[in-house]
């Protein structure tokens, strides 16, 4: 078989997934839903090692929505301790990888134990700078864009910004972590082809990657086929072929 080869100048910077799937993988072995949500642990252990073996710059992982409070009470209770339970195992291995960990959402209303864990983690790894982490937790596209809003205003009311003067740029920088870049790829797994209210802001012309694998199925080699696939795309932002060329051909190559 030939060895496939992600071509080094072409990675793309920044990667978000939305990880779906985990119940419906369960239910179809006939085991609860949390225990979907357990074997997909083992998916977002070998995503990060794979991610910082690749050379992505950012992994962005839709971990808990802000919809998700609306689920059973139980399920919500162990999607929490997935979360700490991942801090607690991983984060040794994520400072010797000098990953830095940092968070997306409206984490007031995560339990006061996980969000110290998670806090703790941030600060922790601050210095860390081969590659980002970012967890969405308690996580809504729009709850941000109206977060951001509340933000602009006050600062509008306190003569800071001129309401005149506002524009895209400045507006992102009321969003929850403005300094990193917009995600060059999102990647859904689970069989559905929608965004779920995730980085609505930031998707703008972001490339968008499916599959029908479950999320507790992905691994290295399905995050490599993403990756090709995006690098055979052709991103114009809205110009055209002649203005940016084909994308493609030529460029140093690495297996994997």
């Amino acid at each position: 078989m030939q060895e496939r080869r992600i071509r080094t100048d072409r990675v793309p910077r920044h990667v978000a997934i939305i990880m779906d799937g985990n119940g419906r993988w369960a239910e179809a072995r006939g085991l609860e839903r949390n225990e979907g949500h357990w074997a997909g642990l083992e998916s977002v252990r070998a995503v990060v090692r794979a991610a910082h073996e690749i050379g992505i710059g950012v992994l962005t992982l839709f971990a808990f929505s802000s919809e998700n409070w609306s689920r059973p009470k139980g399920e919500v209770q162990e999607l929490m301790r997935l979360l700490d339970h991942y801090i607690e195992e991983e984060l040794d291995e994520v400072m010797r990888n000098g990953i830095r960990v940092l968070t997306l959402g409206r984490l007031d209303r995560i339990p006061p134990n996980t969000r110290k864990k998670v806090e703790d983690a941030v600060a922790r790894s601050a210095e860390n700078r081969e590659m980002i982490l970012v967890f969405a937790v308690s996580y809504g596209g729009r709850s941000e864009i109206v977060d951001a809003a509340r933000k602009l205003m006050r600062d509008a009311e306190a003569g800071k910004l001129d309401p005149e003067r506002l524009d895209e740029k400045t507006f992102a920088a009321y969003l929850y972590q403005p300094e990193l870049p917009d995600p060059d790829l999102l990647i859904r797994t689970g069989d559905e082809s929608r965004v779920s209210n995730f980085l609505l802001w930031q998707i703008a012309y972001t490339e968008i990657y499916t599959t029908d694998l479950m999320w507790p199925d992905f691994r290295k080699g399905h995050l490599v086929d993403a990756i090709l696939d995006y690098q055979s795309r052709e991103r114009r932002f809205g110009l055209t072929s002649a203005q940016v060329g084909s994308g493609r051909g030529g460029g140093r190559t690495e297996p994997v």
